[in-house]
């Protein structure tokens, strides 16, 4: 893609800037050192701050916004950060609890923003029937000049995934890690392994691959290190991977 350029902000924060656009992915902000619930007795303390600040960004056209009810996709910065932004899109009860002009997209529905097409993606945060649980969340395919850009969300590999492989020829993937765990859930996932991931990968062939939303809250259950080792092994995989240094702006060509 010759003009897509990502800055990793930290978590799933991520700065697209494509097709004359800057569009924030979930944004986080807030320091580190604090706990946050999930829900149903689940709860994390963020373990690291943002490599840049919302001053930092300069000005943003739109955020896409995967879920609004986990503090490490929406911290309350992050929130704050939504009433300067003119687009915002996120799932449909998302939509409704966040009001105003944001756009709520069910699975497969489309907006524009600017020349670019948003097809909001399915995920499934955790195992089968979480849903009531978990919350609705959405990925994002995003149709540029040169190719589609997909941001997986917070998923497992499911059905929904499945049909993105199918639908989708995904030229960068940007794909949520972690392995997340919770004590009160025992061995239950609620999003990818570093193994997961590499299936994904697989089935997808995309150009190029790039990790986020691996590290710098408690409920982590795999970082960099893990899904590392996984790529190293995967042959046909590791050399489509780029590994973004937070805070800095990489071009993705």
């Amino acid at each position: 893609m010759s003009d897509l350029r990502l800055t990793h902000v930290g978590g799933p924060t991520l700065l697209v800037e494509a097709a004359g656009l800057r569009i924030l992915t979930d944004p986080t902000f807030d320091p580190p050192g604090r706990r946050y619930g999930f829900g149903w007795g689940t709860s994390s303390r963020k373990l690291a701050g943002p490599a840049l600040g919302p001053d930092e960004l300069g000005p943003i056209d739109a955020v896409l916004l995967s879920h609004d009810h986990h503090a490490d996709n929406l911290d309350d910065r992050g929130r704050a950060l939504l009433a300067g932004v003119g687009t915002v899109v996120t799932t449909v009860p998302g939509a409704r609890r966040l009001g105003g002009a944001v756009r709520g997209l069910a699975p497969w529905a489309s907006t524009r923003i600017g020349d670019v097409e948003v097809t909001a993606t399915p995920c499934r945060h955790g195992p089968p029937l979480s849903r009531p649980v978990a919350g609705a969340v959405i990925g994002f395919a995003l149709a540029l000049p040169d190719g589609v850009l997909w941001i997986s969300g917070d998923t497992v590999p499911f059905r929904g995934t499945r049909e993105v492989v199918r639908r989708l020829a995904v030229d960068v993937a940007v794909l949520h890690l972690g392995c997340v765990r919770f004590p009160v859930t025992g061995p239950l996932r609620y999003s990818m392994t570093g193994k997961q991931a590499v299936a994904l990968s697989r089935a997808l062939q995309p150009r190029v691959v790039v990790p986020v939303h691996y590290e710098g809250w408690s409920h982590f259950r795999e970082g960099r290190a893990e899904a590392e080792r996984a790529f190293a092994v995967a042959a046909d995989v590791r050399d489509r991977v780029r590994w973004l240094r937070p805070g800095e702006v990489t071009p993705i060509d």
